[in-house]
């Protein structure tokens, strides 16, 4: 029997999925975004270039081919790099103004699959281009948050700021001269990361590692004035607006395109992998992909980490539910049940001679009214209807529904 790969798994509890989407669709369009779709296959050098080879995700996890045309290429295994490569490629960087986009799809990763962590995932994510102000790093926050509340899911706010190139350099050298301190004593991981990208690091998962870090030097301490001012007025919005945050100063993404803001969302009620959103301002990244300087931020929020945590709605019944108790009326069946689709819902099982079973198969499909023609009915040219909500039943001429 052929299975479905590993870490690559059915979505077979489609309710929740589909009303996860329903909802942060809503919220994002409530603040001014629009849908953009993106391929899942792209150019390695875009991932390459803008997640960063330091970055775990480049150097162990993408699928990676050569197609027959000899192009290097890969399935996705983020969406912000696709969306900004589409800002580039359609000018909107030389237009100037805003752009607000959302989008959710799938994304492709090669490691361990465990709770919380597959090969293949959906993200729903958000993206702002044109706007430098700390206050869109606000909004980014704020529309999680409403997200959230709106799935009742409960959640923690981490922030951090990365600085920016003009404090960032400063912090680098005083971070490696630490590691050089203590190379006998950090994972291979973080020996790898000094002469990449040192500053991730501070997400290592080894514990040793994590016990060194507490004395590690703080990025919040050399934050120059206008990064130092602008987290300080991220704080203050948020505080503002009702939004409980605790600063982390070990937070540092897991992807090498961020600076300033950086932010995540953890659940404690799903176990080791409890980041379930997450982003951080990139006003460099636009940039780093030939395109005209602009500054960005967003946020991907991972939907199968979070799908357990939703409180769904009360599902009302709704429409119709048709079935046939003889042969002869399962045309007549069919046909009703695409005249009333003009305006219901409805759902038919063709034939069935058995009129509970009908009955359970229209609670099954939460229908509001089961209706049902059987050989009697045929003859006289009417209709059996239960409403399965009022526990009332009726038989009424075929014209009549």
């Amino acid at each position: 029997m052929i299975q479905s790969l590993r870490g690559m798994n059915d979505i077979i509890d489609s309710e929740r999925f589909e009303y996860f989407i329903e909802v942060a669709t809503k919220v994002a369009r409530n603040y001014g975004f629009n849908y953009m779709e993106t391929p899942l296959l792209e150019e390695t050098a875009l991932f390459k270039r803008s997640v960063g080879e330091s970055s775990d995700i480049v150097g162990k996890e993408m699928y990676q081919f050569i197609d027959k045309g000899e192009n290097d290429v890969c399935l996705r295994p983020e969406g912000t790099a696709g969306v900004v490569r589409a800002f580039i490629q359609n000018k909107f960087d030389k237009a100037g103004g805003n752009y607000k986009f959302f989008y959710h799809g799938p994304m492709f990763r090669y490691e361990r699959p465990q709770k919380g962590r597959l090969r293949e995932f959906h993200q729903f994510g958000v993206e702002s281009f044109g706007e430098e102000s700390v206050y869109e790093d606000a909004t980014m926050i704020m529309m999680i948050a409403d997200i959230l509340n709106a799935l009742g899911i409960g959640y923690r706010l981490k922030l951090n700021s990365l600085g920016d190139n003009n404090c960032m350099p400063q912090y680098r050298d005083t971070l490696v001269s630490f590691l050089e301190e203590h190379q006998e004593e950090i994972c291979e991981d973080c020996v790898r990361r000094k002469g990449t990208n040192p500053i991730r690091v501070l997400d290592c998962k080894n514990d040793r590692c994590q016990s060194l870090y507490i004395n590690a030097p703080k990025l919040l301490n050399c934050l120059c004035p206008t990064c130092g001012d602008d987290f300080d007025k991220l704080k203050s919005i948020l505080i503002s607006n009702n939004i409980s945050f605790e600063v982390d100063t070990h937070l540092v993404r897991g992807l090498d395109y961020y600076s300033k803001t950086a932010f995540e969302f953890v659940s404690d009620n799903i176990g080791a992998q409890s980041a379930i959103a997450g982003g951080g301002r990139y006003d460099r990244l636009v940039e780093f992909l030939d395109g005209k300087a602009t500054p960005a931020v967003g946020f991907a929020i991972g939907i199968e980490r979070l799908l357990e945590l939703i409180q769904m709605p009360e599902m009302k019944r709704e429409g119709y539910y048709f079935g046939a108790l003889d042969d002869e009326a399962v045309e007549l069946v069919i046909s009703l049940a695409q005249a009333k689709r003009k305006t219901d819902k409805a759902t038919v099982l063709y034939r069935s001679k058995n009129l509970k079973t009908h009955l359970k198969n229209a609670d099954k499909a939460n229908a509001k009214f089961c209706a049902i023609i059987g050989e009697n009915e045929l003859k006289e040219s009417k209709i059996w209807i239960k409403n399965l909500e009022e526990k009332t039943e009726q038989v009424i001429a075929i014209t009549e529904i």
